[in-house]
């Protein structure tokens, strides 16, 4: 069995920063960290922006995109 979703892409990009930062490290087991870098490495593969050198414009747009989304 395999399970998709869709994310936006500013939701794909946060995410991915998530995941990559390691900030989850502490509060995941190795089963859940298993999970997680599955995920993580499908938006790697997915995605071109953490690539280009202006990933951290791109990132706080998109941050300030969700956050004018979800906070409103």
């Amino acid at each position: 069995m395999a399970t998709q979703f869709q994310l936006s892409d500013d939701e794909a990009l946060v995410l991915f920063e998530l995941l990559s930062s390691g900030k989850l490290a502490q509060v995941t087991d190795t089963v859940e960290a298993h999970a997680l870098g599955v995920v993580l490495t499908s938006l790697e593969k997915q995605l071109v922006a953490p690539f280009s050198s202006s990933y951290s414009e791109q990132l706080a747009a998109a941050r300030s995109s969700l956050v004018a989304r979800y906070d409103g």
